[in-house]
């Protein structure tokens, strides 16, 4: 199985840009899907994107669309999050996902400890 820490998180100001990394660790990883969630705390984890494992599907939350790229370097073992134009509803915990089990239902088995986002208003 994978092996995922999150990077890259921290304070930013409503609009600003912030790219984060998961270091993945497993040998499987070109060859399955992964994703970022997010969770405010108290509430459920959320999907906010995934990609394919050749890095020619994405798929992205309403949410997010357009303002956060998923994407992921197999050479290096890293997935990344760019996230712009962010906002206070971006101040969430991110996680990182591997080992999917359902790209259609966004359902993965493998996490991250997660990395905080603050968005200043």
């Amino acid at each position: 199985q994978l092996q995922l820490v999150e990077s890259g998180g921290g304070l930013v100001q409503a609009g600003d840009s912030l790219r984060l990394s998961c270091a993945v660790s497993g040998r499987t990883f070109s060859t399955a899907a992964m994703a970022w969630f997010r969770q405010v705390p108290g509430k459920e984890r959320s999907f906010v994107a995934q990609i394919s494992h050749n890095d020619e599907v994405t798929e992205y939350a309403d949410a997010v669309k357009g303002r956060y790229t998923i994407s992921r370097d197999n050479a290096k073992n890293i997935m990344y999050l760019q996230m712009n134009a962010l906002q206070p509803d971006d101040t969430v915990m991110y996680y990182c996902a591997g080992s999917a089990t359902s790209w259609q239902s966004k359902e993965y088995t493998n996490w991250g400890p997660g990395g905080q986002v603050t968005v200043a208003s």
